[in-house]
């Protein structure tokens, strides 16, 4: 196993291995050995991992694996630690361009060093039951609630997550909280199968369904979450799209390591 690289955006936190060159680590993975190193136990502990590889116009692809070992769709949180890999790498310096599976992402790093990273158009979204469905590069549920804390997200999440409605593939499930002029979001998010404390995407979808929800103009949404508080900015393009979707917030090195598998 080569060096890896520990990052998390407010609490969200990844294993980031450099594939880049031969780009022959992919392969000597698999489901099982993905699942431990991100076992909080028996491994790194993580809530997912990330290999970054060479592309041939951009200044890297990002690979995403849940904790469950599976390849998986787009992770926000995921995404603008892997910028920050970069920067800290020299792949880098202040713009960024990559791929991920949902396409071509672009990110900055602001005076604060925060990354700010663009997320891909909404198109619909659904009203289904008591919440709302729609894809931020991920799928999500977004439910509305006056007070948040007293759910139990993972109880309650894993009962919509595993729904007929959402099979095969599951389904994230945010709980949103109005907090004055801010959003309080909690996330049961699939392939990790509980709560995180944070989850980029599902905040994304949180605040566009609020501002679908509400139809008000406001165009950016300040969201706390349990690791830390992130910003969300877009344009509303037409009764159910949104477009220049930008995620903002932190994304913090931990430490690296080598680990013997």
């Amino acid at each position: 196993m080569p060096e890896f690289h520990k990052y998390h955006g407010t609490g969200n936190d990844f294993i980031i291995v450099d594939d880049r060159g031969s780009g022959t680590i992919k392969n000597s993975l698999n489901r099982e050995i993905i699942s431990r190193l991100c076992d909080r136990h028996f491994g790194i502990g993580a809530d997912g991992m990330i290999l970054i590889q060479d592309h041939p116009e951009l200044d890297f692809r990002m690979i995403y694996y849940n904790a469950d070992g599976l390849e998986s769709t787009m992770c926000g949180n995921g995404g603008r630690c892997a910028v920050a890999y970069a920067r800290k790498a020299g792949i880098i310096t202040n713009l960024a361009g990559f791929e991920s599976i949902d396409g071509v992402h672009t990110a900055a790093v602001s005076k604060e060093q925060n990354i700010i990273l663009s997320m891909q158009s909404v198109q619909s979204i659904t009203a289904w039951a008591t919440g709302y469905i729609l894809d931020t590069g991920s799928p999500h549920f977004i439910l509305f609630s006056d007070r948040i804390d007293g759910i139990n997200v993972n109880e309650e999440g894993s009962r919509i997550r595993y729904q007929e409605h959402f099979k095969p593939a599951g389904i994230n499930v945010d709980f949103v909280e109005y907090s004055g002029n801010e959003l309080y979001v909690r996330t049961y998010e699939r392939g990790v199968e509980r709560e995180t404390l944070s989850c980029g995407t599902g905040v994304v979808a949180s605040a566009i369904s609020a501002a679908w929800r509400t139809g008000t103009d406001k165009n950016s949404y300040s969201v706390r979450t349990k690791g830390g508080n992130l910003r969300v900015h877009f344009i509303r393009t037409g009764e159910m799209s949104f477009g220049n979707i930008m995620l903002e917030g932190p994304a913090v090195f931990v430490y690296s390591g080598i680990i013997e598998l």
